[in-house]
């Protein structure tokens, strides 16, 4: 889906499919799996930004401060791991599958997203991703910028996204939950008649037609 409508199975550069393994690597973690959320919310600092880059599998290649004092982790503990690493276990595996294959497709995506910390708080973004390509034009990885969400906008979405898991939940497999994720969300935005696209516009911009 996304601006392209990308279906599965996801890819990432060069055409190549993006296996199980991959996928899985992609959405776990041991440090995850360890983290139990404490449900305290960790407010976002007025005016700052997160800013974080990543390979082409998802591995952090550099995070700024500020990721890093809301994530509670130091930089040395988190370059070189899976960004999965703050996958928050209530954040729909559907909408990291869009995100991936978007930008696989060389397109920027903005979601919302709520990160797990180390310490086991929990905070929400509204996040931007986009690839880095390199001065031949090759794909060689992605950017992300992440700032605070309107809590009118997260109305709205904490809901579909609970709907999402609620279909995730039937499957043991995260490349099989992920797909019923996104099969639930194309469903959702096309009995609107949206794409996902206008859908985070018309949330972000309290369109409520």
């Amino acid at each position: 889906m996304g601006s392209g409508g990308a279906p599965f199975p996801l890819r990432i550069a060069g055409g190549r499919p993006i296996g199980n393994a991959t996928l899985n690597s992609i959405m776990e973690d041991p440090v995850l799996l360890a983290t139990t959320p404490t449900g305290v919310e960790r407010p976002f600092p007025t005016g700052e930004l997160i800013v974080t880059k990543t390979d082409l599998q998802g591995r952090i290649t550099y995070a700024n401060d500020v990721f890093c004092r809301m994530s509670a982790y130091d930089e040395a503990d988190m370059i070189g791991r899976p960004h999965s690493i703050v996958r928050h276990p209530e954040m729909p595996r559907g909408v990291f599958s869009l995100l991936w294959s978007t930008i696989a497709a060389g397109e920027e995506i903005f979601a919302y997203v709520v990160n797990l910390a180390s310490d086991g708080a929990h905070y929400w973004v509204f996040a931007h991703v986009t690839p880095r390509l390199d001065s031949s034009g090759r794909l060689v990885g992605y950017h992300s910028n992440r700032r605070p969400p309107q809590r009118e906008a997260l109305a709205r979405v904490q809901p579909v996204y609970r709907a999402m898991r609620e279909a995730e939940s039937r499957y043991s497999k995260a490349t099989e939950a992920a797909a019923a994720g996104v099969a639930y969300l194309e469903s959702l935005l096309g009995d609107a008649g949206m794409t996902y696209d206008e859908w985070v516009w018309a949330v972000t911009n309290g369109d409520r037609s």
